[in-house]
C-alpha cells in the first residue's frame, strides 16, 4: 500500500496543513489532542472535504482539488474505525458485518469468515451492549474488513478501554492487521502505542507535520523539541553548542560532551528520565542537584531535582524499583 496524502483545511481558527507519505505497514499519526490527527483520517476516509491539496492510495485519485476530484467514502478503498466503534446498538454482531456486504453474493459466507478471523464465534447473535469493549472492537473491525479496503484509519481505537484491556487488544489488532494483510494508518496521543504498534511515524502538532521517520529512529533520536516531548522526554535545557561534542546546558549550568558532534543549528538538549545515573563525585557530565520531591509508583520512582547551582529547570529522574534501591533514593 501507498499512501500519499498533502492536503489544507481551514476550520475556523485552526488550519491543517499536513504532507506525508506511507509505503505499506502501519503509519503512526503521533500528537497531543486537538492538533489535527483525526481530522487528518476524515479527510483521507472522505468524511471531511479539504480545501484544497492531493490524496493518492495506490496509484488512485482520492481527491485533488485542481483536478476537481472528490471520490465519496464508498468508493475509496478505506475502512475507518471511530473511537466509539459505532456499531449499531439494534443489530446483532453479525447483523452489523452484513450490513458493509450488501450487493455480495456470498455475504453470509465472508460474514462467517469475519466471525472466525475476530474470534467472535459463539457471539453472533450479540447485540453491542452485551459485548466487552474488546469484543466490540472486533466486531467494528470485522465490520470494516468485510469489503476488504485497501488500508485501514484506525482512530485512537484504544482510548475507551480500560489499562488491563488496552495492551492485549493491542496486540490482537496487531495480529488481525497481519492476518488480513492490511495497512494501516494509526492515530494516537499515546507514546507507548505509537512505539508498539507502528512502523512509522508523523509527529504533528498545531495541524503540521514537524517530523516524519522510522519510529524507532524516531524515538532514539527526534530532531525536534515537539518530537522530544510526544515521545516521552521530560527534561529539557536551552543549548550553546561550544565546538566539536561539547555543549552547555544553559537551564541546567553544566558543560555536557556528546558521544558525537553536536548537529549544525541545535538549539535544545534533552535527557529522558530513565537515563540519569548517581554519581560517586565530580566528574565529565556530572551536575550536582538537590532533591525536591519523591513519588513513588507502582514500580519505580521518581524523583525531581533542582540543579544545586541555582539554575531554573527542574529534572526529572525515574527509576526501576527492580534495578534501583530498595528505598526512595535522596
Amino acid at each position: 500500500m501507498s499512501l500519499s496524502v498533502d492536503i489544507h483545511k481551514r476550520l475556523g481558527d485552526f488550519s491543517l496543513d499536513v504532507a506525508f507519505e506511507t509505503n505499506g505497514g502501519v503509519l503512526g499519526l503521533l500528537g497531543a489532542s486537538g492538533c489535527g490527527k483525526s481530522m487528518t483520517l476524515k479527510c483521507i476516509a472522505g468524511i471531511q472535504r479539504p480545501d484544497r491539496g492531493r490524496i493518492v492510495l495506490d496509484g488512485r485519485i482520492l481527491f485533488d482539488s485542481d483536478r476537481h476530484i472528490d471520490l465519496p467514502p464508498q468508493r475509496r478503498g478505506v475502512g475507518y474505525l471511530f473511537q466509539s466503534y459505532a456499531l449499531f446498538p439494534n443489530m446483532t454482531v453479525r447483523q452489523n458485518i452484513l450490513c458493509a456486504l450488501r450487493g455480495r453474493k456470498d455475504r453470509r459466507a465472508r460474514a462467517e469468515e469475519l466471525v472466525g478471523l475476530m474470534q467472535l464465534d459463539g457471539l453472533e447473535e450479540h447485540r453491542p451492549c452485551q459485548l466487552s469493549g474488546g469484543q466490540q472492537q472486533r466486531a467494528a473491525l470485522a465490520r470494516l474488513l468485510a469489503p476488504e479496503p485497501i488500508v485501514i484509519l484506525l482512530d485512537e481505537p484504544f482510548s475507551a478501554l480500560d489499562d488491563h484491556l488496552r495492551e492485549r487488544v493491542e496486540r490482537e489488532t496487531r495480529a488481525v492487521l497481519d492476518a488480513c494483510g492490511r495497512d494501516a494508518v494509526l492515530v494516537t496521543h499515546s507514546r507507548d502505542e505509537a512505539f508498539r504498534l507502528t512502523r512509522d511515524l508523523v509527529v504533528m502538532e498545531q495541524g503540521r507535520c514537524v517530523e516524519r521517520g522510522a519510529t524507532q529512529a524516531l524515538f532514539h533520536r527526534p530532531r525536534t523539541l515537539a518530537a522530544a516531548r510526544l515521545t516521552g522526554c521530560k527534561n529539557f535545557s536551552r543549548l550553546r553548542p561550544l565546538g566539536g561534542c561539547l555543549a552547555e546546558a544553559l537551564d541546567w549550568g553544566v558543560v555536557l560532551r556528546g558521544p558525537e558532534p553536536v548537529p549544525p543549528g541545535a538549539a535544545w538538549v534533552g535527557v529522558r528520565a530513565h537515563d540519569f545515573r548517581p554519581a560517586q563525585g565530580p566528574g565529565e557530565n556530572h551536575l550536582p542537584v538537590l532533591a525536591e520531591e519523591r513519588r513513588e509508583d507502582p514500580f519505580e520512582w521518581n524523583i525531581l531535582f533542582s540543579p544545586a547551582l541555582g539554575a531554573r529547570e527542574r529534572i526529572w529522574w525515574k527509576v526501576s524499583k527492580q534495578t534501583g534501591p530498595a528505598q526512595a533514593p535522596y
